[in-house]
């Protein structure tokens, strides 16, 4: 089984590191402030080779063009640049911004200003699935990685300047992912509005009817039983498992497995009597009170969700919240 880790993510760091590498040379641009209309948020990059080749967007296509050139002219220099548009509502329609609104992008060379090892050693926790902060002082030029420090940026996706204002962090989470088991009729509706949400979705079912390219178009799916799936997967804390087959003998495998590991959300499909058979077995199984706390059971909020397609609504928001704000 392959699994793709970085489907939903753009690959801009790894494309940097590449044409490095390769001897192209590349910088790469990072949206590092916005103000009113624009397009991009923060943290939003795109990287430009000595040879005018470019992946990424600042801003959707309206600033793209002058960035890029100040992007060739400091590959040139070496030197890193804090470039800003849109000051006023002259300057942001004479670049693209046409509906006003700022923005602030920073321009890094990578060996001269942004040190190959450490673009590396980024690209190498991505890689890992591995949560990281990149930081940079815009003033002196300081910069690294750091793994603590910066929790409430990381839970929230949310790159942006520290209180001292000089201090830009680039969070670089892992792509979320949904694991989904069982092939069901939720699961037609859960899987896609998941997707436009920002997870990345796998479905998990032994049953080849069930978990099907034809009932699931574009998703990606494990036909194995979920415990072993869910293995190889890892456990990780940017992962939501939801359990919609009704069945112990596949949910409980998968349960037992999830409940030891970091995600940040669990759920399973079930009336309140069935949720209460679940923990009571659980709890013959010696799981811990506060283990099984975890499953939110019957799964989704509470918004009187009666179709398929309204419980994956319930079920999807439920995520988010988790997600956010914990709990």
């Amino acid at each position: 089984m392959t699994i793709d880790i970085q489907s939903t993510v753009e690959a801009i760091p790894e494309t940097a590191l590449a044409w490095h590498v390769s001897g192209k040379g590349a910088i790469l641009a990072t949206v590092v402030d916005t103000w009113g209309s624009a397009p991009r948020r923060v943290g939003g990059q795109l990287v430009v080779s000595a040879e005018g080749e470019i992946e990424g967007s600042v801003s959707g296509g309206c600033v793209e063009g002058a960035v890029i050139f100040e992007a060739m002219d400091a590959l040139e220099t070496g030197k890193s640049k804090l470039l800003d548009y849109g000051v006023s509502d002259g300057d942001a329609f004479a670049v693209g911004l046409a509906c006003g609104g700022r923005i602030r992008v920073l321009l890094e060379p990578v060996g001269p200003f942004l040190p190959a090892a450490l673009l590396e050693e980024l690209v190498s926790c991505r890689a890992k699935r591995r949560a990281v902060a990149y930081f940079v002082n815009v003033e002196t030029g300081e910069r690294g990685l750091a793994f603590e420090g910066y929790e409430t940026r990381m839970r929230m996706d949310r790159s942006g300047f520290e209180e001292d204002g000089k201090t830009f962090v680039a969070v670089h989470n892992p792509p979320l992912r949904m694991a989904v088991v069982g092939g069901v009729h939720i699961a037609q509706a859960l899987v896609p509005i998941a997707k436009i949400a920002g997870f990345d979705p796998i479905v998990i079912d032994p049953r080849e009817g069930f978990g099907s390219p034809a009932r699931f178009p574009g998703a990606q799916i494990i036909n194995e039983w979920p415990d072993e799936a869910l293995a190889e997967l890892g456990k990780d804390h940017r992962t939501a498992l939801v359990l919609l087959t009704h069945d112990p003998k596949l949910d409980d495998p998968a349960l037992e497995f999830a409940l030891k590991s970091d995600y940040f959300y669990i759920g399973a499909l079930g009336s309140k009597r069935t949720h209460a058979q679940r923990v009571a077995r659980f709890q013959e199984n010696g799981f811990s009170e506060a283990e099984i706390a975890r499953i939110h059971g019957p799964v989704g909020l509470n918004i009187g969700a009666a179709t398929p397609s309204e419980i994956a609504v319930s079920i999807l928001a439920e995520m988010v919240q988790n997600l956010r704000l914990g709990g």
